[in-house]
């Protein structure tokens, strides 16, 4: 069994960075536009490299998107840049109508998603985005768990002809995957074998689900963990193998339960194979300023929480 070691915190955006700026090097299409968030969005590299194929739009998000998908008439690859909340909630009809409508090939990258944007407060911690844009027709929604995986992400998704939404998130956490695994979209990757009980996460809750799995096994639980990068399309095929053999389900996210990834399982559960499941996300409230570590365990999106859900299911089991 493979074990999975924090090679050194990095944040998740640095990822993004790092692939928008191999992406400029290797396929001359790739445009960027950012709304006045280069250094958040660490899109620096890219511009300079690229002066030439980069948009600063300022504050102005739905101009932003409206360029972009105009930009695709012309055959490039336009890659948006800001915060999730400005990604999705402000802009949504723009997106909706001259983007997703048209099956315009734009890619919407989203930084300081979810709880832990931290000290910023309720107001740009944006709970919802994954709800939001998996709900649009023929959308394909990303969330990386790492900045190794947040990288290649960003590779993939130049290659994948329509709308993207690419969530990723402020704060450096751990980063454990390797740069030689594959990613392929609509393809979860199972990170552990497990009998007793199945435990799929997605971004920031994945590293959260291995520890999870360690210290389970004092319980005498042996849990599967599976990482779901891919929201929409989901891998149903890999979910619904391991709850077959394992029965039961926890799904791990930095999100409200309402529209993420839990309820898409919920839903496939339901029409194929009804199981024992678990949530752990946000129970349907806004967020609140502070440290991204206190605020996931006040919110229970961390390993403790995950444990208390898989002992809750096992009780039920």
């Amino acid at each position: 069994m493979k074990v999975y070691s924090n090679l050194g915190n990095k944040d998740t955006r640095s990822g993004f960075g790092e692939g928008l700026a191999e992406l400029g090097r290797i396929n001359p299409n790739v445009v960027a536009l950012c709304a006045d968030l280069v250094g958040s969005l660490k899109m620096q590299k890219f511009i300079d490299e690229n002066p030439e194929r980069f948009f600063q739009v300022g504050i102005a998000e739905a101009n932003m998107m409206g360029i972009a998908a105009g930009l695709t008439i012309g055959g490039k690859i336009p890659f948006t840049g800001t915060f999730a909340n400005f990604s999705t909630g402000r802009v949504y009809d723009q997106i909706r109508q001259s983007i997703a409508y048209s099956n315009k090939n734009v890619k919407i990258c989203a930084s300081h998603a979810g709880i832990t944007l931290g000290e910023d407060g309720a107001t740009h911690q944006i709970l919802e985005d994954i709800g939001l844009m998996k709900m649009i027709p023929g959308m394909v929604v990303i969330n990386p768990c790492d900045f190794n995986q947040t990288k290649l992400a960003t590779i993939s998704i130049a290659r994948h002809k329509g709308p993207v939404y690419l969530r990723f998130g402020r704060p450096s956490v751990p980063n454990f995957t390797t740069k030689d695994l594959s990613f392929k979209i609509g393809e979860g990757i199972l990170l552990k074998p497990g009998y007793d009980v199945t435990i799929v996460a997605t971004g920031h809750l994945v590293w959260e689900a291995l520890q999870a799995s360690i210290e389970l096994k004092n319980y005498g639980v042996d849990s599967e963990v599976i990482n779901i990068h891919t929201i929409k399309p989901l891998d149903e095929k890999i979910i619904l193998k391991s709850v077959r053999k394992t029965g039961c389900i926890v799904s791990a996210e930095e999100h409200n339960y309402i529209g993420g990834l839990g309820e898409s399982i919920s839903g496939l559960l339901a029409t194929n194979y009804p199981a024992p499941m678990e949530f752990v996300a946000i129970q349907d409230t806004f967020g609140e300023s502070g440290t991204p570590v206190e605020l996931m365990a006040k919110y229970g999106l961390n390993k403790d929480a995950i444990i208390r859900k898989v002992l809750k299911i096992k009780k039920r089991t």
